[in-house]
């Protein structure tokens, strides 16, 4: 059975009580060490200077009892002074330990000099020879070559010891008590608003999603661990909604596909059981019902290239890219779209608030660099769309030139204006090609959906007629998006259209500015009210 493992808390507690007695134990112990050896260096001070009284030593060779001459030679009491012959042996004739008619047992010697062990002038340690206790010797060099061992006993150094080393336990167990009870408590206490993060992440986890942690205002490590799990929280919040959106737009999409499908398949089926099921019928009906079977059917390839072409653009990037001039683009735009709406006024100009030349006026160069033939599609898209979508006679302009984003100019999100693509990086600096029409413009429910595949506004073509599939406009937008821009509109109601594409600019390859002849205007008459100069 696997053991249950400690909260934090429990953990947080025990680490911070471990370390506090760590501490504790180790600082006790240092300042044991240090009296231990500090009284031990007072008993090696006082043998160092120990004096022997005088004829000591010929009167322990002559074997006879040491005795005090003088009163200011009694030797005290806790030292023990002992001799060796200069043969090696150790005389039966010592100094000290006579007191109350007994004699204390001594440090442990040996019975030879040669055993001894000790050098001149070197404390050592030894044991008692009773085996109670401890004896600090010295040895130094006597008279006609004796030698004198020197000793003290180390009862007060131990017992002092001792009593330092209980109240260092003592010290250690109480301090272990003092921080179990505080720490759990300040540990508790420093807890609490992370408590309050669990119990509000396990509200969450239960199904109350909107509920957000309260970070407070202190720069605590709580405090950016609430920061974070709430910018978690937003982000799966804003990815749950963004899901939620695709997965509705997704089914639109899928019932709408379904119904602009339905109208060529019905009438498929319909005329070509009609052709089964007649086999007599005269051939004018018979062509016709051929003619509505070939329309049909076209319309709904058209469709899918469109589907098809969508869903490349998603999923693989622009394979063809070369240096793209957008106002030879645009010029040649007009040019093709003129032949089919002859009577259309197309004005083609300089950007209003270009920044290359502020002021000027003058049509130049703006590169970039993509596929001409998609970015082409984008251009005359949105001019066929300016065209079949506002009242005859409408006067619509196309603008080319380069500006640097700002924060609230083009290629930015702002209320009125709508995009399916991210906005730019503000001081990127792009290439514009703005197509304006004066027409009645779009409502904000239109506007904010025209990006949407298969969305079709609610109001109905000047000429009554419905051929688009609402998907030109996103084919348009994708286009932009795999080239690293941007399709964008800007309409109010009453005030007319702006569709602006924004590409990244690439500077050309001549500094100098070439003007651009104009598309001939037997066709489509590019409108001089607009247009600021001709080159």
């Amino acid at each position: 059975m696997r053991p249950r493992p400690r909260s934090l808390r429990a953990r947080l507690v025990l680490g911070t009580t471990l370390l506090a007695t760590l501490a504790v134990l180790l600082c006790q112990a240092a300042g044991l060490t240090v009296l231990h050896g500090w009284l031990t260096d007072q008993v090696d001070g006082r043998l160092t200077r120990f004096r022997l009284m005088p004829d000591a030593e010929r009167e322990a060779a002559q074997g006879v009892a040491v005795r005090a001459a003088r009163e200011q030679d009694v030797l005290p009491s806790d030292y023990r002074v002992y001799f060796y012959h200069r043969d090696g042996h150790r005389l039966a004739a010592s100094l000290g330990g006579e007191g109350d008619g007994e004699r204390d047992a001594g440090p442990s010697l040996p019975a030879t000099e040669s055993s001894l062990d000790l050098p001149d002038g070197r404390p050592r340690t030894v044991e008692a020879a009773d085996g109670d206790g401890r004896w600090r010797v010295i040895a130094r060099d006597g008279h006609d070559g004796m030698r004198v061992v020197v000793a003290l006993p180390l009862r007060e150094v131990d017992g002092a010891t001792m009593k330092m080393l209980w109240f260092s336990l003592v010290v250690g167990v109480a301090v272990a008590v003092c921080v179990v009870a505080s720490g759990r408590f300040f540990v508790t206490l420093g807890l609490r608003p992370l408590t309050r993060v669990e119990r509000t992440a396990r509200r969450i986890a239960d199904g109350e999603s909107q509920l957000r942690i309260a970070d407070g205002h202190a720069f605590t490590e709580v405090a950016h661990l609430s920061h974070a799990l709430n910018s978690m929280l937003d982000r799966l919040r804003a990815a749950l909604q963004r899901s939620e959106a695709s997965e509705q737009r997704l089914r639109r999409f899928l019932a709408d596909a379904g119904h602009e499908l339905r109208t060529p398949l019905t009438s498929l089926q319909g005329f070509a059981e009609l052709l089964v099921d007649a086999p007599g019928m005269d051939a004018d009906r018979r062509d016709e019902a051929h003619r509505l079977i070939v329309q049909n059917a076209g319309r709904m390839s058209r469709l899918v290239d469109d589907l098809i072409q969508l869903a490349q653009l998603s999923e693989a990037p622009v394979a063809h890219r070369e240096q793209v001039d957008l106002l030879s683009l645009a010029a040649d735009t007009i040019a093709a779209l003129a032949v089919q709406h002859p009577g259309r006024r197309i004005g083609l100009g300089a950007l209003d608030d270009a920044d290359d030349a502020p002021g000027s006026g003058e049509l130049d160069v703006v590169q970039t660099v993509g596929d001409p033939h998609q970015l082409a599609q984008i251009l005359t898209n949105l001019l066929a769309n300016a065209c079949t979508h506002t009242p005859p006679g409408t006067a619509v302009r196309v603008r080319v030139g380069g500006l640097r984003v700002r924060a609230r100019g083009p290629g930015r999100d702002l209320p009125h204006r709508t995009s399916a693509n991210p906005p730019l990086d503000v001081g990127s600096r792009v290439g514009v090609v703005e197509v304006a029409d004066d027409g009645p413009g779009l409502a904000a429910p239109d506007a904010t959906r025209i990006f949407e595949r298969l969305y079709r506004t609610r109001t109905t073509p000047p000429d009554g007629t419905r051929t688009g599939f609402g998907l030109g406009l996103a084919i348009a937008s994708g286009i932009a998006a795999a080239h690293g821009g941007r399709l964008e509109l800007d309409t109010r109601p009453g005030r007319g259209c702006t569709f602006r594409l924004l590409l990244p600019h690439e500077p050309a390859q001549d500094p100098t500015p070439r003007p651009r002849e104009l598309p001939p205007a037997t066709p489509a008459t590019a409108d001089p009210s607009r247009r600021r100069s001709t080159p």
